[in-house]
């Protein structure tokens, strides 16, 4: 269905427009009301008491480009969501007001939690093109296409930064994002480059020119180098980098943003992860030749307290970690940098994981979780994304696993990072690097955690990744489950190798790029078991995720 006709239809059916009786009684205000107590309001807080003049007022201009984000992402998302967004803000309405808010939390008007389900009237189902490609595109159609180019053609085609459109001639063809989101790229540069002006922190202002200049030129490369590079008391990142909103070919980056503040003690404490990452891939349970001899550069890890979220980074389930950036050829020159939203994980632990452990793990080990295995393990996701395979060869011809899997590598490569990132915990306990103190910690926390995860419905790439692990691991009897009870255990003797043989599968089918078994995979384990959705269901109670309210001062 064209966009524009889903408008119309969308519009015709809200509250205030002449097709559409008057409310008579409140079932959808209270339908709403429910999915919204899914996300429990929580003040994500910082303190800028130690930041400069200049940094502090650099701050507010970072935060003003974060904000047009917001306007690209929507965009982004479907190309009817501005629209929709004015009509829904013209609804006083108890029930108008509610759908706003939902709206606002999804960027649209399908409930991400829902398995992308449409909460308002007239809405047709979510398009796995998003506003990416047109709406009548068909993959064979682009395929075909793509065939035909050469070079930088092609490139721009499949690549991050360019949309798809149709020419006068009816023939597809690549915009760049400069030139489709100008009107919130435009604003945003001159933000970040008086935030460049007003900072006395050279890598800072490096960084802060060069993205500047990235939103108008669309090439981020530099600054994305830039970005390894930064050092100041500010951590920002901004602009197109994960590609879940593309369903079609996991091909298109989404605008998103960051503004954080660095938590330089925590920082420290962490750094030496860092170290053990080469160790670690030489240690991988995959074939040699699948391993990366030399890594890039170190990669840094930064621990933060987030300020402010944009786009992508704020929308549905809150981002508690992120490793970027996305494009290979820095990683394959710098590695990439792993970003820890301390506050953010604080606040999930306390509200969300911590009431789940008490219903859905076995008492004797509910009281074992801990936040330092939560947060530990988020680090190790974030780290091992950057191990394995990335670049790889089929057939005498140089591609990547993210190309080869298309719309698939999402979730096989979250599987891969919570998998890898267990493994790579154990090898550390067991080779003395961390203390063994935290290894019945770190797999009960991570237990709980799935039934966090796997909340976020199996349409989301986190959490067909967890279904796919506790199904997995599960079979293998690393999780049991107590009949009676209902509840889930770690069966410790089997974990260990249970793990080790699903990192495996997980590096040699990425390495291999074979599309076929990652389709298999997913098929087999990738959905809800009626064991876990009976578990899930006494969760109703407890909130899936937060809902932000930035607070800094």
């Amino acid at each position: 269905m064209r966009s524009s006709v889903i408008i119309l239809l969308a519009l015709a059916l809200l509250p205030g427009c002449s097709r559409m009786k008057k409310e008579t009684s409140d079932p959808a205000l209270t339908e709403i009301q429910k999915k919204i107590a899914r996300y429990a309001p929580t003040a994500i807080q910082a303190d800028l008491s130690h930041l400069s003049e200049g940094d502090r007022k650099a701050l507010d201009k970072m935060v003003e480009a974060a904000r047009r984000i917001d306007g690209i992402y929507l965009r982004q998302v479907w190309r009817g969501n501005a629209d929709l967004l004015r009509r829904l803000e013209e609804d006083p309405s108890p029930a108008g007001k509610a759908r706003l808010h939902y709206f606002r939390i999804n960027y649209g008007p399908w409930s991400r939690l829902d398995h992308d389900q449409p909460f308002l009237p007239g809405i047709a189902p979510k398009p796995p093109q998003a506003s990416y490609y047109p709406d009548d595109m068909t993959r064979e159609e682009f395929n075909q296409w793509v065939a035909t180019l050469k070079g930088e053609e092609a490139l721009h085609a499949t690549g991050f930064f360019h949309v798809i459109r149709r020419g006068s001639d009816g023939k597809l063809r690549s915009i760049p994002y400069s030139e489709e989101y100008r009107e919130f790229l435009g604003p945003a540069a001159r933000a970040l480059h008086e935030a460049a002006a007003l900072t006395t922190n050279e890598s800072l202002k490096k960084f802060l020119s060069l993205r500047a200049e990235a939103f108008l030129s669309n090439d981020y490369y530099s600054s994305d180098l830039a970005w390894m590079e930064l050092d100041a008391p500010i951590e920002l990142a901004i602009g197109p980098y994960e590609t879940y909103e593309d369903e079609l070919f996991n091909y298109k980056a989404a605008f998103e943003a960051y503004v954080t503040l660095r938590d330089d003690a925590e920082t420290g404490k962490l750094a030496k992860f860092g170290r053990h990452l080469q160790d670690i891939e030489n240690h991988l349970p995959i074939e040699p030749r699948y391993r990366n001899p030399r890594l890039g550069a170190a990669a840094p890890i930064r621990v933060v307290q987030e300020v402010y979220g944009a786009g992508e980074g704020r929308r549905g389930v809150q981002t508690a970690a992120f490793n970027l950036p996305n494009d290979e050829r820095v990683v394959q020159e710098k590695g990439s940098k792993r970003v820890m939203l301390k506050n953010v994980q604080e606040a999930k632990f306390n509200r969300i994981l911590v009431p789940i452990a008490k219903s859905v793990l076995d008492a004797s080990q509910a009281a074992s979780i801990s936040f330092e295995a939560f947060f530990t393990h988020i680090l190790a996701h974030e780290l091992v994304h950057g191990l394995g395979p990335h670049n790889i060869a089929i057939g005498g011809r140089n591609t990547t696993v993210r190309k080869e899997l298309k719309e698939l590598y999402s979730a096989v490569e979250e599987a891969k990072a919570d998998a890898t990132g267990l493994f790579a915990l154990q090898y550390l306990a067991d080779t003395g690097a961390i203390g063994r103190e935290m290894q019945e910690a770190m797999y009960t926390t991570f237990l709980a955690s799935m039934f966090r995860s796997v909340r976020f419905g199996v349409n989301e790439a986190h959490g067909k990744g967890v279904a796919v692990q506790f199904n997995y691991l599960s079979d293998a009897g690393a999780i049991a489950r107590d009949a009676r009870s209902g509840r889930f255990r770690v069966e410790a003797e089997k974990a260990k190798p249970a793990v080790r043989a699903l990192t495996r599968e997980l590096l040699t089918l990425e390495a291999e790029g074979s599309c076929a078994k990652a389709k298999a995979l997913l098929d087999k384990y990738g959905v809800i078991r009626p064991e876990m959705q009976q578990a899930l269901d006494g969760l109703k109670d407890v909130p899936v995720d937060i809902e932000p309210i930035f607070s800094f001062r």
